[in-house]
């Protein structure tokens, strides 16, 4: 068909280029020329042309009609196997009867609350060790990176020049020493003639100002002496407090002197603190919820490690910044935590502590009085666009929608704060198939399901849960 179509195509090019010679032929020569048998041809082909043009039309227009017959068509057709398959499938379901459901009753349980920040520990101590006398540095007495005790000498510089101050400075005391005694001898001499013929007043006075500037020129003389023994004592650089000690700045035979800068740092290892922020709203929070049950004393802390280890060490909560930092509007709030050494890993001269200065932690802040809540499974909760929601057993065991309010949850379970009550069942299995104010056959819910309600807060606690339920564990007193 379409090579015909090509072919009567091609005929009426070659009619139409010839009339349009035709055609022009006829413009430029007068009808009453000899090509007046021309023009009758032209006018020919004139009527044939508009003919073929009105068959091509309706040729066109009633291709159009088929083919929107036709879709018509197969769009009812396909419209009667949809609502016979929709009707086919409602009766499968009329005949199956209400779809099976697992169902369990919400229980009150003990919850731990908790909140997670994100936080640092911080050593408790820090000291920055730097040279109090200008000296040349003769031997360090540390290994760098081990733990020192408070006294434990760490570096040692010349001794010499001081040593050598000292005398001189004791040299130049005994020296007025001797002089003071001599004008004690003369003050009382001047005092004893003072009562006879040849003594002076004016004598005697002299005597006794001189005896008393001797006397104070021995005083700052030994106050020179007792200042080059405590120059003497900085040639010994010992460590201020227990802690870790750190690199050295400087090898033996340097020169160090106060404005060298830090030679090494300390901190403390144990105790540390945990600083964290929290949000202004999120203390608030804190405080309405902690503050009528003892305030510090009602939280404790515990720290996740970068590795998702819950730390099995308790921290106590002890202070709270008295301002708000402006750029986040977060206050921030500091505790303490113990870092004990582990004896599995430490040796005799290398102590290993799983806490370290500067180290980033999740930080878990919860109460220490469990709170009875509403729990479910976590797999029971939908929810939508306005919020969360359950499937609850009904009356005649019909699914009813209900709206509900979740506090703290794990992933596991979820704690309801409104919405439900303890004793009512919820739908927990079989939620794909649930449509409230339809009939449901209810069953009792997998024993796996029913296990995961009876978790403890250690369990959940392993699987890195914000909040635990369930008796509380011992050792969160700190």
């Amino acid at each position: 068909m379409i090579r015909t179509i090509s072919r009567e195509w091609n005929i009426r090019l070659v009619l139409d280029l010839t009339g349009a010679w035709f055609l022009r032929a006829a413009n430029g020569r007068s009808s009453t020329s000899c090509y007046g048998p021309a023009m009758d041809m032209i006018a020919l082909y004139r009527r044939d042309r508009r003919s073929r043009l009105e068959k091509w039309k309706a040729y066109t227009n009633m291709q159009l009609e088929r083919a929107v017959s036709r879709a018509l068509i197969g769009a009812v057709i396909l419209a009667v196997i949809g609502f016979g398959t929709i009707a086919s499938a409602d009766a499968q379901v009329g005949q199956a009867g209400p779809p099976a459901v697992g169902v369990m009753e919400a229980v009150k349980r003990p919850v731990i609350q908790s909140s997670e920040f994100l936080g640092r520990i911080e050593a408790t101590n820090r000291v920055s060790v730097v040279a109090r006398v200008t000296a040349f540095l003769e031997q360090r007495h540390f290994v760098e990176g081990a733990e020192v005790k408070t006294g434990d000498l760490l570096y040692t510089l010349e001794r010499g020049p001081f040593e050598a101050d000292l005398k001189s400075k004791q040299a130049q005391v005994a020296q007025l020493q001797a002089t003071l005694v001599n004008a004690k001898l003369t003050t009382d001499r001047a005092r004893t003639l003072l009562g006879g013929p040849a003594g002076q007043q004016s004598t005697y006075d002299a005597a006794v100002a001189n005896q008393q500037s001797l006397e104070a020129q021995v005083q700052a003389a030994q106050a020179q002496v007792d200042l080059s023994k405590i120059n003497l004592d900085y040639t010994e650089i010992r460590s201020p407090i227990d802690g870790m000690i750190g690199r050295t700045a400087v090898t033996d035979g340097n020169v160090v002197s106060p404005s060298s800068g830090v030679l090494t740092t300390i901190v403390s290892q144990d105790p540390m603190y945990v600083t964290f922020p929290v949000s202004v709203r999120e203390a608030l929070d804190l405080r309405e919820r902690y503050a009528p049950r003892g305030g510090f004393n009602a939280v404790v802390i515990r720290v996740r490690l970068t590795d998702g280890r819950l730390y099995d060490q308790v921290g106590k909560l002890n202070f709270v910044n008295n301002t708000i930092a402006q750029s986040t509007d977060t206050i921030s709030l500091r505790g303490t935590i113990p870092n004990p050494p582990l004896p599995h890993l430490s040796g005799d001269r290398v102590v290993v502590r799983e806490l370290t200065d500067g180290e980033f932690v999740t930080v878990l802040l919860e109460g220490v009085q469990p709170v009875d809540v509403v729990a479910i499974p976590r797999s029971a909760v939908l929810s939508d666009q306005q919020g969360e929601y359950v499937f609850v057993l009904g009356d005649d065991n019909k699914a009813e929608q209900r709206r509900i309010q979740l506090g703290q949850s794990t992933a596991t379970i979820a704690s309801v704060t409104s919405g439900l009550s303890a004793g009512e069942k919820v739908i927990v299995e079989g939620l794909q198939r649930v449509q409230a104010g339809r009939p449901v056959a209810p069953g009792s819910a997998s024993k796996l399901l029913q296990s995961s309600m009876n978790a403890s807060v250690d369990s959940g606690s392993s699987q890195k849960s914000s909040v635990g339920i369930g008796p509380k564990p011992t050792g969160t007193n700190p």
